[in-house]
């Protein structure tokens, strides 16, 4: 288990009335994907480590917090880094943690090295916030499983297996979404540490990478980062297999940060879109921070756009309004 740095503090906040974007202020976090286990949410983030005037995503760890109410947050430490992973060389990239039969599945973006490109690898642990370890020894996809995209230039496109998002359908069975410019998925075994099928493509809308699947009555959400700067659109189906309907924009861009990454839980009967921004006061694209919003559903299915707030969300043990 790594062991905590500045983050041993107790509480980010302590009795606050809201959650008051960004939610974490002492360090820079990015890349927020919220896990629901029991009476508890875990957001698990990227530590930006990026300073001013220095150009680039330097990230070498990720980062956990717990919090029984969606406004009070305790840091957990950094559960995982890079260097957890032998075979990886560089960049904590984006990543998502599912619980599945006891156990805590991370799956993370990592760097493998020059002509190698990125890679996603699984870690495991018994508690959600670790100690986690290298599940399989090496990468659960890498750059010969898939096509490498290219650029508008023609030059090869090293980051093409990026941003993991998994999910447990209603019938066990658990998939696997990534990509940045490609979209694709598969069916993960019920180990959850191999693809279980072949590998599979989404088209959507200008999709660039930041796939978060979740499903609300009957129907399957896929939301993504579009274009670049990035915005928040999503799109629905009726089966996890597609074919998915693109619905439009769900967030505008953020702010002074070139990226968006979202997740979306649902907690104690209210709805949250979980994501980044550059808001704090020395914040930026390089320097994130991690923020939580409510998100709202027509009677369609369709979803409200978001609209960011300072204020953030209220207590979730406080009762809902009528």
């Amino acid at each position: 288990m790594k062991i905590p740095t500045t983050l041993l503090a107790s509480l980010v906040a302590v009795s606050a009335a809201t959650a008051e974007n960004p939610i974490i202020k002492d360090v820079f976090t990015a890349d927020p994907a919220a896990l629901v286990s029991g009476d508890t949410v875990y957001i698990y983030a990227g530590h930006d480590q990026g300073v001013p005037d220095r150009p680039g995503y330097v990230l070498k760890e990720w980062l956990c917090y717990s919090s029984t109410d969606m406004v009070n947050w305790k840091a957990e430490g950094s559960p995982l880094a890079v260097s957890d992973f032998e075979w990886a060389e560089d960049n904590a990239w984006a990543a998502h943690t599912i619980e599945r039969d006891g156990k805590f599945y991370w799956y993370v973006t990592v760097w493998r090295g020059h002509g190698k490109g990125f890679a996603v690898g699984v870690a495991v642990a018994d508690s959600p916030t670790g100690p986690f370890k290298d599940a399989i020894g090496k990468p659960l996809i890498s750059s010969d499983m898939t096509p490498d995209p290219t650029n508008p230039e023609g030059n090869v496109v090293t980051w093409d297996d990026i941003d993991p998002a998994a999910f447990i359908d209603d019938d066990g069975q658990a998939y696997l979404f990534w990509g940045n410019t490609n979209l694709y998925w598969a069916k993960l075994k019920d180990n959850m540490v191999e693809l279980d099928g072949d590998i599979h493509q989404i088209e959507l809308p200008r999709y660039t990478e930041a796939p978060w699947v979740h499903k609300k009555g009957d129907l399957y959400y896929l939301s993504y980062a579009w274009g670049f700067p990035e915005r928040t659109a999503y799109a629905t189906s009726k089966s996890i297999e597609g074919p998915w309907e693109y619905q439009g924009l769900l967030k505008e861009i953020a702010g002074n940060c070139n990226t968006n990454h979202q997740s979306i839980i649902e907690f104690k009967g209210r709805d949250y879109f979980i994501y980044h921004n550059g808001g704090l006061l020395s914040g930026g694209s390089f320097r994130r921070s991690v923020c939580i919003d409510y998100l709202y559903y027509n009677e369609d299915g369709t979803l409200q756009k978001v609209l960011p707030t300072l204020e953030g969300v209220s207590s979730a043990d406080e009762p809902l309004e009528n």
